[in-house]
């Protein structure tokens, strides 16, 4: 049997994945089975954030995977702590629970928020106000987290404490506050699943306002919106507002698995010994690679971002096809004349790689993708949505 053959015989099928087998790859450009080559504009959505087989990042989880490659949490690691203290520093938060995933960091956001409000108020005070249109992750309770009804439907029931509010909906903020025992508003400062839809500065601004009246805790998160990203560190540093909780994972550890829950001097003490835990959680190869992947993540590289994002927004927002481009930094969404399903199609053929959200193509390239590929993937978008 062929690759394409196992995977039908031997793997769940969650995925309805192109027909394209990938092998191999070097910074923004991959390499199917038979040797063509793509441009590549989803990173593993949004997850190798310098690209393919960068060396920086190989040279220092392969230096930690000749030292020790993985401890329980009963012990210490060098990479953990280092990580650890570069995002506090680069935050301003004050404490990091690490995880695996994006959905896990999101559950240790939304276990600390209970917590606190459980100690501070009683147990009655468990909602959290999550965003209509967002999305947080696929175990049970970030599904309840997630604020779209697809998601919900074939896993019911799911948990409790989780009610929504339509995104840039000031009043209706207003009122779930009044009439819910609430603990957290968990937000997206871009909703990525949703559509890539930035949320406006009037209701961010609006979401802190009426948290900080009514002692709730701001949940941020940042698991696709995270490091580099939207042309700053983190999205909410766009916003200039400081979260209690941010969860962050994707593009955090360049290729490997690794989540973070970042908490803030309300929260930074709630979490105690046996309260909250993982195995895998700070592994020292995750770290190592993270904390090179972070430190590159400079002033320098951002500003490249954002004038990349520029160009590309300005190349397509008047493109023939093209009804409108949306999202912040390098993560963009374009809303296209044709279905999007059509317009991907057409760049895979002519080597691009792009990928969906909702009914939208979206461009999640590597931060540092030269100028010369970008235009080049450009071209064949506009192309691709041409009428």
């Amino acid at each position: 049997m062929n690759i394409f053959e196992k995977d039908s015989e031997f793997i769940a099928n969650t995925y309805a994945r192109f027909p394209l087998a990938l092998v191999s790859g070097k910074g923004s450009l991959v390499y199917d089975e038979n040797g063509k080559e793509y441009i590549d504009l989803s990173t593993g959505i949004a997850v190798n954030t310098f690209g393919i087989a960068d060396e920086s990042w190989i040279k220092a989880i392969t230096k930690q995977l000749g030292a020790i490659q993985h401890a329980s949490n009963l012990y210490y690691t060098e990479p953990c702590t280092e990580l650890a203290e570069l995002l506090c520093e680069r935050t301003g938060l004050k404490k990091v629970f690490f995880s695996n995933s994006g959905a896990e960091a999101n559950e240790c956001a939304i276990k600390t928020a209970r917590k606190y409000a459980c100690d501070k108020k009683g147990k009655d005070y468990n909602v959290i106000i999550t965003l209509k249109n967002s999305f947080h992750g696929r175990t049970i309770t970030t599904l309840a987290a997630t604020g779209q009804d697809v998601f919900h439907n074939d896993f019911l029931p799911l948990t409790d404490g989780f009610v929504y509010c339509e995104a840039g909906n000031i009043k209706e903020l207003e009122s779930l506050v009044a009439n819910n025992k609430v603990c957290a508003i968990m937000f997206e400062c871009v909703q990525g699943e949703g559509g890539v839809l930035p949320l406006s500065k009037e209701f961010v601004n609006a979401i802190f306002d009426i948290a900080n009246k009514n002692d709730i805790l701001t949940i941020c998160d940042e698991v696709q919106t995270g490091n580099g990203r939207t042309g700053a560190l983190y999205g909410f540093m766009k916003y200039g507002v400081l979260p209690d909780i941010v969860s962050t994972a994707k593009g955090l550890g360049g290729g490997l698995p690794l989540g973070a829950t970042m908490l803030g001097e309300k929260v930074k003490d709630v979490l105690t010994p046996s309260s909250h835990g993982s195995t895998f959680g700070g592994n020292p190869v995750a770290c190592a690679g993270a904390v090179d992947i972070l430190k590159r993540i400079d002033e320098n590289l951002l500003l490249q971002v954002n004038k990349k994002s520029q160009f590309i927004v300005d190349s397509l927002k008047n493109a023939s096809g093209v009804k409108s481009v949306s999202g912040m930094g390098l993560m963009l969404g374009i809303e296209t004349e044709k279905d999007a399903s059509e317009v991907i199609k057409y760049c895979m053929d002519n080597g691009v790689l792009v990928i969906k959200a909702k009914n939208k193509v979206r461009l999640l390239p590597a931060l540092n993708i030269p100028q010369e590929l970008l235009e080049k993937a450009v071209d064949v978008i506009k192309k691709g949505c041409a009428l």
